[in-house]
């Protein structure tokens, strides 16, 4: 590994690249250090230590949020109107023919995607300033801290925006899960600390103390195995391609195959779920409604518990036990979103075409609306089972917490984006250095 990357530095291209994306993510974690002006921290530090939404919040924040620094927002805002955007070009016509354009049609979709992004910000922004406000946790409530602290959001999310771009132009892999990767694993020593701290130093005996040391550490690795198992799992549908006579020779006839990555989607599917069942639990929290359980409760109070994941697997009564329906919610949405994303990434008709105009054919098969009927029937069979494996591997974490406490940042969600993104990166390298015949990461 170590040989790998000394020779991955010793070409300028790539060296230049990796060093740009270094520079990238300091600037991004120097950013999370800075605080939002005219915020009372004394204050705000009470009142978002009671927010239990905040662990997968943190983790892909990097704690900008809980710190309330200028990249609180992160780049949630952007994933947001990625989702708005998506479900828009499926609804109207006019965004669907644009996007088939090529590669004119995804840059206005793109900078459709950065309005609608700024847009978002500036909203979210607005309502944490004046729930900030109207909770008392301003130095001075007035017009201008509003304003101040609403441009100080907005600005910052549109500043990782941009630099997750231009780490995607001028770096290496995708810009926007290299930033979630670096805040996800800034947070993983403190996190690991605490649970040592909670359950192995704390424990009453020596026995007990070994126990669940061996148990963290077993899951944490069990986890990360399953899930790089899950990320590589493929499944080869075989292509032949017909000889045809160049000249005098005959050419062609090989045997191909087209890979289908049983997870599809990756990670979005259980960040897409998860966005969108937490943002409005935070957007009440900070206008002053709480997720409530009771008689005393309204209606609007209880449906804000049932989306709370803190509330999830307590069975400790009949009454706590009932809002584990949000986690029934939960798994729904991760399976919807694995297959809407997936239609709107992989296209079976379009690939049919191309075998046909290229004289591929899967052996069986006709060429044309068979063979993409045939691909549809092979997709949707492997994203139900990746979308299952995405979800156990969103549930443990959410598992252990609910009947054990164990509330932590890095759970299956954040282990899928590390990884992933990971390997992704790696492959990127590893497929630069082949260019000029250097033996990559992969094979070492």
């Amino acid at each position: 590994m170590i040989k790998a990357i000394r020779n991955a530095l010793k070409v300028k291209d790539i060296r230049e690249r990796i060093l740009f994306t270094l520079l990238c993510l300091a600037v991004v974690r120097l950013g999370s250090q800075l605080p939002i002006p005219g915020i009372d921290r004394s204050k705000i530090s009470d009142f978002l230590s009671q927010i239990t939404q905040l662990s997968f919040l943190n983790a892909i924040t990097g704690g900008s949020f809980e710190q309330l620094s200028i990249f609180a927002l992160s780049i949630t805002p952007y994933i947001t109107s990625s989702i708005i955007m998506q479900l828009l070009t499926i609804a109207i016509p006019r965004l669907e023919e644009i996007q088939k354009e090529g590669e004119d049609g995804r840059k206005k979709i793109a900078a459709a995607t950065r309005y609608v992004t700024v847009g978002l910000a500036l909203i979210e922004s607005v309502a944490m300033a004046i729930g900030f406000g109207r909770s008392g946790y301003l130095e001075n409530y007035s017009v201008l801290s509003i304003i101040v602290i609403t441009l100080t959001l907005t600005a910052g999310s549109a500043f990782l925006m941009w630099i997750g771009e231009k780490i995607t132009d001028r770096g290496v892999g995708n810009g926007i899960s290299i930033i979630l990767l670096v805040n996800i694993v800034s947070r993983m020593p403190s996190d690991v600390i605490n649970l040592f701290k909670t359950y192995v130093i704390g424990g009453t005996t020596v026995i007990n103390k070994v126990i669940a040391a061996i148990m963290i550490v077993g899951i944490i690795v069990a986890l990360t195995i399953y899930i790089i198992v899950l990320n590589d799992a493929i499944r080869k549908i075989p292509v032949q391609y017909a000889q045809k006579l160049q000249g005098r020779r005959l050419v062609g006839g090989s045997g191909s195959s087209i890979p289908l990555k049983v997870n599809t989607g990756g990670v979005m599917p259980i960040i897409f779920a998860s966005s969108i069942l937490q943002t409005p639990i935070i957007i009440c929290r900070f206008l002053g409604i709480q997720p409530k359980s009771g008689a005393g409760a309204t209606l609007g109070e209880k449906i804000l518990k049932v989306l709370n994941q803190g509330a999830w697997c307590n069975f400790s009564s009949l009454g706590e036990a009932k809002y584990t329906l949000g986690l029934v919610l939960y798994v729904i949405m991760i399976i919807f979103f694995a297959y809407f994303y997936t239609s709107i990434t992989f296209n079976p008709l379009e690939i049919a075409n191309n075998m046909k105009k290229s004289g591929g054919f899967i052996p069986g098969i006709r060429p044309g609306r068979p063979t993409s009927d045939y691909l549809t029937k092979v997709l949707n069979s492997i994203i139900f089972i990746g979308a299952c494996g995405l979800t156990v591997a969103a549930l443990i974490p959410i598992i252990c917490a609910g009947v054990f406490g164990a509330d932590v940042s890095f759970g299956g969600t954040s282990l899928i984006i590390v990884v992933g993104v990971i390997l992704e990166t790696m492959k990127q390298i590893e497929s630069m250095m082949l260019e000029r015949h250097y033996k990559g990461f992969l094979n070492d």
